[in-house]
């Protein structure tokens, strides 16, 4: 009997936070630095990149005990992006998920440091799995520091900071939004294609996928920063704004927004399509974010 998509995503989920506590129990280092990689990680993340990194491997052919490195990785480096994100030098938010941001609970330097080990330490869990070749290390490699790296999330970071205050268009917006929030999910769905052996058509396709798959969960994120509930949100609902910050309701209109995100998820269905994905959990998790109210 398949499971429901709640259940799909719980058991996931729990499987990955295992795995994630596993990786990290292993590292001899100062306690503080420790605790506060541990206090990130464990900070009430959905997960949503891994398991739609493993959603995208069983669409092929499931190889899960391949995915569990790069699910790894590709979330300590959110985690680390997060931990940056949130310090006095860049959003300045005292919140994260409910929860007192790292700097708030150590000290802005070991929220720096914290970061830049989990970001570091996130290959060093690629290349020491048995369970991948050579050729697949250097592939996944090169894939998430592309994507994790000054032409992925860390350009889309400076091209959002650039943009505060100031008007964009939407081709603009889009643009930062493809980087900084898409690069990652990009890697999520062609990482699992990639190990499931997914066909050089298909990736061409679930690449259009994921870059509208980018945009959907940022236009949601902006929607929710002004109509969400800030207990489920997890930080004051109108940062953005207090922040001068570029957004789909701030160039179209809470209605606009809604609308340019309806776009996106035809769109996205329609590569899912040609991918040959149409009948995978990938569609269910792209209705998933549509939705998502956290």
């Amino acid at each position: 009997m398949k499971r429901n998509l709640t259940e799909y995503i719980d058991d996931y989920k729990s499987m990955i936070d295992q795995q994630i506590e596993k990786h990290l129990n292993k590292l001899q280092i100062p306690e503080q630095l420790k605790e506060s990689m541990f206090y990130s990680v464990q900070a009430g993340g959905k997960r949503i990149r891994p398991i739609l990194l493993i959603a995208s491997n069983q669409a092929y052919d499931h190889y899960l005990e391949k995915t569990f490195s790069s699910a790894v990785a590709l979330e300590m480096i959110h985690t680390y992006s997060l931990i940056h994100d949130d310090l006095p030098a860049m959003d300045n938010d005292d919140y994260r998920r409910g929860k007192l941001t790292n700097h708030k609970v150590f000290s802005e330097a070991t929220a720096i440091l914290a970061g830049d080990a989990l970001l570091t330490y996130s290959f060093e869990v690629i290349v020491d799995d048995p369970n991948l070749s050579s050729n697949e290390k250097i592939k996944l490699i090169k894939m998430l520091s592309k994507k994790s790296g000054p032409k992925g999330m860390v350009a889309g970071q400076v091209l959002d900071m650039e943009a505060e205050n100031k008007s964009t268009t939407l081709e603009e917006l889009e643009n930062i939004h493809k980087l900084k929030t898409g690069q990652l999910l990009q890697f999520s769905i062609m990482a699992g294609a990639f190990l499931g052996n997914a066909s050089k058509h298909e990736l061409i396709h679930l690449k259009q996928f994921s870059e509208y798959l980018g945009l959907i969960f940022q236009v949601q994120d902006d929607i929710l920063d002004i109509i969400g509930d800030e207990s489920k949100v997890g930080k004051p609902i109108g940062s953005d704004a207090d922040q001068q910050k570029s957004t789909y309701p701030k160039l179209l209109g809470l209605d606009g927004a809604r609308e340019k995100k309806n776009e996106y998820v035809k769109k996205a269905k329609e590569a899912l399509f040609k991918a040959n994905a149409g009948e995978s959990r990938l569609v269910e998790l792209t209705d998933y974010l549509t939705r998502r109210d956290h």
